[in-house]
């Protein structure tokens, strides 16, 4: 991959390619039971910590010496599960389907997951008799110039009975030219010893690993114009499907909603119906609730917006923000760990952060809630039916008690009772014939 990042935590859809993998492997521990092991060994100190993040342990291969190897030591794991079913984390969009039917014809005999390819450069090859059985695998790099016309290759996904497995992992060799315990032995040994091997052809999605940022980029085109396409066909308008950037496992959206161009949806997501999100829009871990407008260029970060509200254009929520039903929020306003109550409104150029306001607020342009002392955070409260002049600064902690009027360019620094207008102005002054400095023409 030439990058300082372990190839299997490189993204793909907003997922570490070996999120993919290990999603997929929960789905069918979820089915079927069992197990997940996941063997590390390069920059191991990168992956483990990603891996302990998703609730699972690492096994670690101190020394890369081969596919075979590092199955070895996952079960010396002492696993108790009847089947082993062996996946990649660089192999990230295997089918369910595929692996469902994998692991059916390997539950008694070593079964493959195969491909028939255009271009099966650097895969290893299927060997197969005049019977059409399989009888072993062979390494791209240790393939005769026969054997690399061959089409039909291994993915490298495999599913055995564990006791299979466990007889023919000691009897491999590293007679190769990689000095590798390779685990595509264990089919020729199978055979040598009277076990059938099955192959199970798997579509060409299944079986495309990485191996380089071209693959990669390869990959995220096809996930998300698969992504692009599923939310098409449930009612979804994408304007201009191409520039739409779907990313991760969690994305819910209602029919009816326009999504315009340049517009990045980030899971988890979720939108109700007959909503707009306007060009250049990025969301990352939002919900929408239905009818409301995100206007373009606007920035949603762990955020909630309630329904028939209005964003944008140019706004940022960030995390901790929630927007009750029928809010408005305007044009280079950043909302932070805020609730705005239903009907209120915020339109213009303004700073809401660590603030709770009520029902029918208006918030004049230019409004700042001074929330940072210097070393901590403070709240401002704001209720009901208040209405906040522009460039209002309220100086934290304060609170607004409902009915409050604030003057035009106040600066708030005690609380304010119900009903009352607060104003903090100096004295304006005019000073007659005034003459402003004039520069110098030297």
């Amino acid at each position: 991959m030439n990058s300082s990042t372990p190839k299997v935590l490189h993204y793909l859809a907003g997922e570490p390619l070996l999120g993919h993998v290990i999603r997929i492997a929960q789905h069918l521990i979820n089915q079927h039971g069992g197990t997940i092991r996941v063997v590390t060994g390069f920059a191991s100190d990168q992956v483990d910590p990603y891996i302990e993040s998703l609730g699972l342990e690492a096994v670690h291969q101190p020394e890369q010496l081969g596919t075979g190897h590092a199955l070895q030591i996952a079960l010396d794991q002492q696993l108790t599960e009847h089947q082993t079913l062996v996946l990649y984390g660089d192999v990230p969009l295997v089918r369910l389907a595929d692996l469902q039917l994998l692991l059916e014809a390997g539950s008694k005999s070593f079964a493959v997951l195969t491909a028939t390819v255009s271009d099966p450069s650097g895969y290893g090859r299927i060997i197969r008799d005049e019977n059409n059985s399989i009888v072993a695998i062979v390494e791209h790099l240790d393939a005769t110039e026969q054997q690399c016309s061959i089409s039909e290759i291994n993915s490298g996904i495999y599913a055995a009975p564990t006791a299979l497995f466990n007889e023919l992992l000691p009897r491999l060799a590293n007679k190769n030219s990689q000095g590798e315990y390779y685990l595509t032995d264990c089919v020729q040994l199978s055979v040598s010893a009277g076990h059938q091997v099955t192959g199970v052809p798997g579509s060409d999605t299944s079986v495309r690993g990485v191996n380089d940022l071209i693959q990669l980029a390869e990959l995220n085109r096809m996930v998300q114009a698969e992504r692009r396409e599923a939310l098409m066909r449930s009612g979804i308008n994408l304007v201009d499907p191409n520039t739409v950037f779907i990313n991760g496992p969690i994305i819910n959206i209602g029919s009816d909603t326009v999504i315009e161009p340049q517009v990045s949806l980030n899971s988890p997501i979720i939108i109700g119906h007959n909503v707009t999100i306007g060009f250049g829009s990025h969301l990352t871990d939002a919900k929408i609730g239905d009818n409301t407008v995100i206007k373009p260029y606007t920035l949603v970060e762990s955020a909630s917006i309630g329904s028939r509200a209005q964003v944008g254009p140019f706004a940022r929520l960030r995390p901790g923000t929630t927007l009750s039903d029928a809010t408005h929020v305007g044009n280079f306003c950043e909302i932070k760990n805020a609730l705005v109550g239903e009907g209120s409104k915020v339109n213009h150029l303004s700073y809401i952060g660590d603030t709770t306001i009520g029902r029918d607020v208006n918030i004049g342009a230019g409004t700042i809630t001074c929330n940072y002392d210097g070393a901590s955070k403070n709240k401002t409260t704001i209720g009901n039916d208040v209405f906040i002049g522009s460039n209002t600064s309220l100086v934290a902690p304060v609170t607004l008690e409902d009915g409050v009027t604030t003057g035009a360019g106040s600066v708030i620094t005690l609380d304010v009772e119900a009903g009352a207008l607060a104003l903090s102005r100096s004295k304006q002054i005019s000073v007659e014939g005034y003459k402003r400095p004039k520069k110098s023409k030297d």
